[in-house]
Parts: structure tokens; C-alpha cells; sequence
């Protein structure tokens, strides 16, 4: 097998351009800091190992390669590597969480373990020594041990304790190299010895295992000295005592021969460990505890590393310049060629001249990796003056990226205020600058790719040289919260922010003393909630800009850019696009047709097509429904000019990356999208050949680098099938099914309906409907459309062909009416929890604690508030859903009686109404 034949190094070797997927992960910018970095390969192959978001990386750093790691769904929480740094065992948290051994040589999953804490996933994982046992720690507050033997085709565990609260979280655990059934685990504030041992389970054939533990906690008052929290514990290898570091650099040694107790009344392992004494190493708080051989390795906030022998005697200690707190050491499984005594006086350790020091450098001649908290991670050659630094990345969150638009440039900025430029053809890093004290939010280069525009978070705005990101004016400080978009326009004469305070901001590009240079313009408080985008476009009879911004108050808000004077920002249009639904983002929509649209999207996963002059909704179409709604789209630029009327849509929603097919029509299988950042997605940006697409991961500090692959995309959509089909398969029961008979009937009973029932006459049969019977139809196949929609629906197939044609649609096929009906229904059906929600805003807890309603009030809401109804009007639609209407009693038996219906409605409606009762009662909607 591959796993079998597989040897270091031979990862690289394959060849990965071939992937049958749409977007393919191509490099990741950044790590998981607070995670431990791990050095895989040393001397001509430099390989570690490190954590992204959901993925593993591979990091061949000469060679200048990643190879990823893929197959958890959410944020990886902790790993462990072998001994001889072949398995690699990953686990996470969240929903689903999963524990997966992957063999590094080949980057192929050989185990993966489903279930392992439900609920809760995993917060600390260890390997044993002979890699055939993990132990792991669920995330939870009662907290569940569990002893794994990995390479046994079996979902449950060797054996399992839990620990409750009074234990403290505990975050830590590792197995004693000397003996698999011994591990330590401990949190802030106490340490948990275990030891598990196999049993026979009589009768079942299978092994099974029993555990016990003994839990050790520390007071000042035991040593008479302050000991600290916790960090980190580890065997000693003299295999009777444990460490464990505090953060007053201390050492508490436990061991499990008290000196104190007579012999034949010693305690065995765990039960035996006490506290034998506490060792003072030095002020500064210990961050890393490690045993390597016959050496006990610490490292600390100041970023030593640091030596001692079995005895806790100094041997040493390394202390590169400018390093943080350290977060993790590993070391290299090679030895280099032993050092001459020259070369061991010559090194950066303050080591003793005394042959005992000496040899066991000799011994330890091993180079290794240095990782920080704040992101950096060192090469140390021990041989020499030679430390390295290997990566230097954000260590708050990513949360901007822009795309040069002629030049293979990606620009990324964090929270951290770390701006670096990177060239992504050939992943080098060519330039950075900090900006201390504060952090960017958004950023933007100009169309010419002159300047790059920075939004920061305490609302100043930096327009910089793109190539030596240096200031080309004055920064300036117009917005009164950070800044959250910022944009140029297409003639680079204009720059528009937008701000946590519902501004927008326009400075522009003009010509002082023969010099071109920014100013302010004008501000703007546009909009009552926050602004989700700002968009630049053309004016369609000039070459003037255009500049919109859409916010969460469902506006639309236009602006006239040629009549604004300083400090006077005129607003031309703005349009409310949503009655009840979110906007979140709009683009412009590609010039596929004659008009010209806005596309739009909302957090009822619908996209609409708006007039671009007149932002009359046009069509409404089903968007993407991968667990999240659009929250940022971009249309991909042209990959290839053989077809100048394809075109792409490139999105995230919070935690996916995708593409989509355009034109927009409902077509689930126009679309694919794949998980970026499971904790967020925060921005998007794409390459200006459309070749990569670069999505940042916000506070999983990381930029993923994904390739475009728009033939497996075509091939998906096809294969999904063409005409109706696809929107067949999305109706319950599908083509063949009850549902879609049922349509029909409905479809032809309205052409009775339309012709008249009791007519004599011929029947025409057609496979047209007239529009007026759309609302009838959708109301009776179970969908319930406000007002509002059924103007949108009407209007949508109204003018269809206006542009075309100068004529008005006055009929709609069943093939027409399928798709709408699946674009314009709910995309997820009708939801019980939006009605509670709404009962939770407007109404009050009664005496038994249910939300409920008052009826009066409820009559009141539905006449006064949204699409109001008249008191005629309601009392016949409940009524009508009560299937009690009052008739009058003359001739007329259909002849409806308004003035019995107010008692009819006191009589069958309760006085407070529950969600519950609303639904089932009134509305007559079956309820879980």
C-alpha cells in the first residue's frame, strides 16, 4: 500500500495539479500560534510540521512547498507527533469533532475516529512512545479521559474516566515514555496522574482496560513559598519522579518515593506521588517543560531555552534576540556530526567547562525548532551562531486581503497591525510594515495598482506606495469607528470608506502646487445599521464614477459624486431592496443581456437581479445554501477570452469559499463550495487572471491560497443535468412524485378556474396560465407569499422581455412556475423558530412563563403594522382559517355575515396566544 511503501521526503514528490476538485487549497499563509510547531526533517530536507485553521501543513522550507493535511470540519484543537515523527495525530472541536492519525511520509489518513466526545470534542491529545496508544481530554466542563489503541479498527476506547470541575480544565497530558500505561495530565491549578492496565472481559473475547487516578494539588502553605499556575508536566527519566512547570519559574517535583514513609508502606504509581520538593530556576515563567534523553529542556516567557541535567543542575541556556514567549520546542531526530571542543566553547550556551557538561552536549547534538506565542518560529543549529527564523506571521486576527489588479501580489493586514505584501505565484514574501499600536480592518489597491488604501481600526485611513508601502499623504482621521470598507473608483479619482458608525466618506484625488494628492471630501451617515458593502461603479452615458453602499436597513443608497462640494456628500437615490430579509452584499452583474443589473444577495440565501438605473427587483433567484448565507461576492475575472460570455461568481459565506455559474437561475448544481476557516470567513479577494482566489480566516490568523479549477465546476453542472431537471429534483418526491402531480392539478384547475367552472362551453386546454393565478397556485402547493412578493413574482415574469421585445408577458408555463416557485419559496421551508422568534419580540411571559401574545394586541398588529389588513379583510381570513365563517340567514347561503364574525374570533381564539397555538390552531400548520 501507499502508507507501507512510504518514506520521508516522498510527500513532495506528488504530483497534486490533477485534483478533480473546484478549488483546490494551493498555500496557507499563517498558523495557529497557540498550537506547538514540530520539526519533521532537518538538514537538507528542512520539513515541520504546524496547524492552519482545519488543516495540517507540511512545510518543506527550503524546497519552498506545503503539502496540506485535509479532512477535519472545524478548527483543529490540539496534535501530537511520534517519536519517530512519522504519525501525526490531529483532533478538534465542534460539531462532528474527529480524531485522525495521518502518516506524515505519505500524507495519507490511516485512522480516523468519529464520535470520540460528542458534544464537546477534544482539548489535549498525546502519543505514546511506541505510537500505538493516544490518550485525549474532551473539551467539556466534566472532562472524559479516554486511552485509544489507534491502530485497532474500533470506535470505542481502551477505558475512559471522567474528571468534574473541582479538577480544573485540564489542558495538558503526556504519557510516560518508559511505560505506555502511565500518563500526567494538569490544568492551571492541580496534576492528575493515571495508570490504565489491560483485562480479559470473560465470555466476549475482546480486551478491555481499567484505570485509576490520583489528583494532586498545591497550596503556598505546602512549601512555604509561592508555586504559580501550571503549565506544562512531564516523566523524568529516571522513571520515579514527574515535573511540572509553573509560571513562577519553578519546578515541582513529584515522586513517588516519600522519604518520609517507611518502605512497606509506600503507595505504587499513581497513587504514591506526592510533591517531594520545588525547585527555584529562575524568575520568569516557564512555558515549555520537555525530557530529551538524558536533559531536561525549558523554555519561558523571555524566549530562553534552557538546560539542565537529571539533577536540575544547569547545563546551559539559548536565548535568541526579539523571541516572544515560547510556545513549543522540537527537536530533530538526526545528529549532526559531532563538534570539535572548540566549536562546543564557541556556542551560544553558557555552558560549564566541567567534561560531565561537556558530553552531554556532545550527546544532544541535535538542531531543533523554536516557536513563539506571538507567531515566530526559529531554526536553531546547535552547532553554531545559526538561528534562523523561519516564519514571521500575524499573530491577531487576518482580517484584510486585496489582490494587486495587473501584478501576482497579494497584500494581507491583521489586527496586529502587520501589513506584508506577498508574491503568490512564487509564495516570497517582498515586503511589510508595522503599524503599531493599531490594527487593519479592510484594504484595497487602486485599479492602476499604484496605491494601496488601508482601513484601520481606530478609523484612520493610510493611502500607501504599493510597491514600497510607504505613505504617499497624511494619513487621515475622518471616521468615528474603525473602518470596514474601503474602495477606489475605476479612474482612481476617488476613495470611499464606510465605518462602524454608519458612515460613508469620500476623499478625492486632486492637483495642488503641480502635484496630485488626496483630501477629504465628504462624510456621510448614510444608514441606520451597519454598512455590508461599497461599491464603485460607471455611469452608463459617461465615463464618471458611480459609488452605492448597501446596508443591514435593507438601503440602497446612491450617490452623486460630480455634485458633491467638501463636506457635502449628495445622495441621489436610495431604494429600499428587502422587506423583510437582510441584504448582505452586492456586485455588479456581468452585461449578459441588453440591461444591466445589480446582483444582490440575502441572509435567506436569495440573489436578486436589481435595474441598475431604476433598482427595481427584477428576478429572484435561489443563491447557494451550503449552511450559511453570501456574505461577500465577487465576479471572477475573465480566465480566458475563448468564451467572453461565461462568467464566474466567486463567494464565502461564514465558514465556506465557493463558486457559481453565471448566469444566476436556481440551479443548485451551478454551484460548489468548500470550507475555508470553520471559525469565519472574513474577507475575499481574487487574483486579476481569476486563477487563485484568497480568502482570509480572521481570528484563525491565516489567508488560504485556493486554485481555480472552472472545468470540474462546468463537469458538475453538467452532469447535475440540464433544462428542468435540476429544479425537478429539488420539488418534494421529485418528477414522479405526489408533489408534482399535485402542482398539476392545481396548474390545470386554474385554467377551469379562469375559463369559468360552470361554463357549457368548449374548454380550451392550454399549458399557459394567466399571471393573476400565480398567488393562488403558490398559496395552495404551501407556499404563502406577502404582497410585496406577489408583485415581485408578477413583475418578475411581467417583463421578462421588455427589453427585448417591448412587450409584456401576460401567461407562465408549468415549466416557468416550477422555477419560480423554488427560487421565490423559503429556501429551508417554513420554520417554526422564526415564529417564535417573532413572539419573543412582540410578546410578553405570562403567569405559567410561555411567550404569548394578547390577542387584541395581535388583531391590532396585523391591521396597523407591515402589509396592513382591513378589519374586513381579517376577520374573513380567520374566519376562513377557523372554518367557522357566519353566514347570514337568508336566501344566500354563501352570503358572509361580518357581524358575527368579532364574537366568532373572541369565541375560538384564547385570549394569549402561544407560537403553538398560532400555528397549529390558526394557521392549521402541522408542528413537531
Amino acid at each position: 500500500s501507499l502508507v507501507w511503501a512510504a518514506t520521508p521526503g516522498m510527500l513532495f514528490q506528488k504530483e497534486r495539479d490533477s485534483s478533480p476538485h473546484t478549488l483546490n487549497l494551493s498555500w496557507v499563509f499563517g498558523y495557529n500560534s497557540s498550537l506547538a510547531v514540530h520539526s519533521l526533517m532537518d538538514g537538507e530536507d528542512r520539513v515541520i510540521l504546524y496547524v492552519s485553521s482545519h488543516t495540517v501543513v507540511i512545510h518543506d522550507i527550503l524546497g519552498n512547498r506545503q503539502y496540506h493535511l485535509q479532512g477535519h470540519a472545524n478548527v483543529i484543537s490540539c496534535l501530537c507527533v511520534s517519536e519517530d515523527k512519522r504519525w501525526v495525530a490531529t483532533a478538534d472541536r465542534g460539531p462532528d469533532a474527529l480524531i485522525i492519525v495521518w502518516d506524515s511520509y505519505s500524507g495519507v489518513p490511516v485512522r480516523t475516529i468519529f464520535e470520540s466526545h460528542p458534544g464537546d470534542g477534544v482539548c489535549a491529545i498525546a502519543i505514546s512512545q511506541d505510537a500505538k496508544y493516544l490518550v485525549t481530554i474532551s473539551a467539556g466542563a466534566v472532562q472524559r479521559v479516554c486511552v485509544w489503541r489507534w491502530t485497532l479498527p474500533t470506535e470505542k476506547p481502551l477505558c475512559s474516566t471522567e474528571l468534574g470541575p473541582g479538577f480544573g480544565y485540564q489542558d495538558y497530558v503526556i504519557f510516560n515514555p518508559q511505560d505506555p500505561h502511565e500518563f500526567v495530565s494538569n490544568s492551571k491549578t492541580q496534576v492528575i496522574f493515571y495508570l490504565w492496565v489491560k483485562t480479559s472481559l470473560l465470555g466476549e473475547g475482546r480486551a478491555g482496560a481499567q484505570g485509576e487516578h490520583v489528583a494532586l494539588l498545591l497550596s503556598p502553605q505546602t512549601f512555604k513559598c509561592v508555586v504559580g499556575k501550571f503549565s506544562q508536566s512531564v516523566f523524568h527519566f529516571n522513571n520515579s519522579q514527574a515535573l511540572t512547570g509553573t509560571s513562577a519559574g519553578k519546578l515541582v517535583v513529584w515522586d513517588a518515593v516519600d522519604p518520609q514513609i517507611p518502605p512497606e508502606e509506600q503507595q505504587a504509581k499513581p497513587l504514591g506521588m506526592t510533591a517531594s520538593k520545588i525547585v527555584s530556576l529562575q524568575k520568569e515563567s516557564l512555558t515549555v517543560l520537555q525530557v530529551l534523553e538524558s536533559c531536561i529542556v525549558t523554555g519561558d516567557v523571555k524566549g530562553q531555552v534552557t538546560f539542565y541535567d537529571g539533577e536540575l543542575r544547569l547545563l546551559g541556556l539559548y536565548s535568541p534576540s526579539k523571541a516572544g514567549p515560547i510556545r513549543s520546542l522540537s527537536f530533530s531526530t538526526t545528529l549532526r556530526d559531532p563538534p570539535d571542543a572548540t566549536t562546543v566553547r564557541s556556542r551560544p550556551f553558557l555552558a560549564s567547562d566541567s567534561d560531565s557538561s561537556r558530553s552531554v552536549f556532545l550527546a544532544l547534538n541535535r538542531n531543533f525548532i523554536l516557536s513563539t506565542s506571538d507567531a515566530t518560529v526559529f531554526h536553531v543549529a546547535t552547532d553554531s551562531t545559526d538561528f534562523e527564523k523561519v516564519l514571521e506571521e500575524a499573530k491577531k486576527a487576518v482580517s484584510a486581503i486585496a489582490s494587486h489588479p495587473q501584478q501576482t501580489l497579494v497584500a494581507v493586514g491583521s489586527h496586529c497591525g502587520l501589513l506584508k505584501v506577498w508574491d503568490y505565484r512564487h509564495t516570497k514574501y517582498l515586503a511589510s510594515r508595522i503599524f503599531p499600536g493599531v490594527g487593519i480592518q479592510c484594504l484595497s489597491y487602486d485599479p492602476q495598482g499604484h496605491f494601496l488604501a488601508a482601513g484601520f481600526t481606530d478609523g484612520s485611513v493610510h493611502i500607501l506606495d504599493a510597491i514600497s508601502l510607504q505613505s504617499s499623504c497624511k494619513e487621515f482621521q475622518f471616521s468615528q469607528g474603525p473602518v470596514t470598507h474601503i474602495s477606489f473608483s475605476h479612474n482612481s479619482e476617488y476613495l470611499a470608506t464606510a465605518d462602524e458608525k454608519y458612515s460613508v466618506i469620500v476623499y478625492k484625488r486632486v492637483l495642488q502646487n503641480g502635484h496630485r494628492c488626496w483630501e477629504h471630501l465628504a462624510g456621510l451617515d448614510s444608514h441606520y445599521k451597519p454598512i455590508r458593502s461599497i461599491l464603485f461603479g460607471v455611469q452608463p452615458d459617461s465615463n464618471k464614477p458611480r459609488l452605492l453602499s448597501l446596508g443591514e436597513d435593507r438601503q440602497l443608497v446612491e450617490y452623486d459624486l460630480s455634485s458633491s462640494i467638501k463636506d457635502h456628500l449628495v445622495v441621489t437615490h436610495r431604494d429600499q431592496v428587502e422587506q423583510s430579509a437582510v441584504p448582505l452584499c452586492l456586485a455588479w452583474y456581468p452585461q449578459l443581456s441588453t440591461e444591466s443589473f445589480i446582483l444582490t444577495a440575502n441572509n435567506c440565501y436569495k440573489m436578486k437581479l436589481l435595474n441598475a438605473m431604476t433598482k427595481m427587483c427584477r428576478k429572484t433567484l435561489l443563491g447557494p445554501t451550503y449552511g450559511s448565507p453570501l456574505e461577500k461576492i465577487q465576479i471572477l475575472p475573465m480566465t480566458s477570452p475563448a468564451d467572453p460570455q461565461q462568467y464566474y461568481l466567486v463567494y464565502i459565506t461564514k465558514d465556506k469559499v465557493g463558486l457559481q455559474i453565471l448566469p444566476v437561475d436556481g440551479n443548485p448544481h451551478k454551484s460548489l463550495a468548500f470550507i475555508c476557516h470553520p471559525d469565519g470567513a472574513s474577507d475575499l479577494a481574487s487574483s486579476y487572471d481569476g486563477r487563485y482566489v484568497f480568502t482570509a480566516g480572521g481570528i484563525d490568523c491565516t489567508v488560504m491560497k485556493w486554485k481555480v479549477n472552472l472545468n470540474a465546476l462546468d463537469a458538475a453542472a453538467f452532469l447535475g443535468g440540464e433544462g428542468m431537471i435540476p429544479f425537478y429534483n429539488l420539488l418534494d418526491g421529485g418528477r414522479e412524485g405526489e408533489f408534482f402531480r399535485e402542482l398539476e392539478d392545481y396548474f390545470y384547475y386554474a385554467q377551469l378556474y379562469n375559463q369559468g367552472v360552470e361554463t357549457l362551453e368548449n374548454r380550451q386546454v392550454s399549458t399557459h396560465i394567466p399571471l393573476e393565478q400565480i398567488p393562488s397556485i403558490m398559496r395552495a402547493i404551501g407556499f404563502y407569499p406577502s404582497e410585496e412578493e406577489v408583485e415581485e413574482m408578477i413583475n418578475e415574469v411581467k417583463f421578462s422581455k421588455i427589453v427585448d421585445t417591448g412587450e409584456q408577458v401576460t401567461e407562465i408555463n408549468l415549466g416557468d412556475f416550477i422555477k419560480l416557485y423554488i427560487n421565490h419559496r423559503p429556501a429551508l421551508g417554513l420554520s417554526m423558530k422564526s415564529l417564535q422568534r417573532a413572539f419573543q419580540v412582540l410578546g410578553y411571559d405570562n403567569e405559567k412563563g410561555d411567550k404569548v401574545i394578547d390577542r387584541g394586541d395581535l388583531l391590532s398588529l396585523l391591521q396597523c403594522r407591515g402589509e396592513q389588513m382591513t378589519e374586513d379583510e381579517l376577520a374573513i381570513c380567520l374566519t376562513t382559517l377557523l372554518d367557522k365563517r357566519p353566514r347570514t340567514g337568508g336566501s344566500e347561503p354563501d352570503t358572509y355575515d361580518p357581524s358575527g364574525a368579532a364574537a366568532l374570533i373572541e369565541e375560538e381564539i384564547p385570549a394569549e396566544i402561544t407560537a403553538e397555538v398560532f400555528a397549529a390552531d390558526i394557521l392549521g400548520l402541522p408542528i413537531a
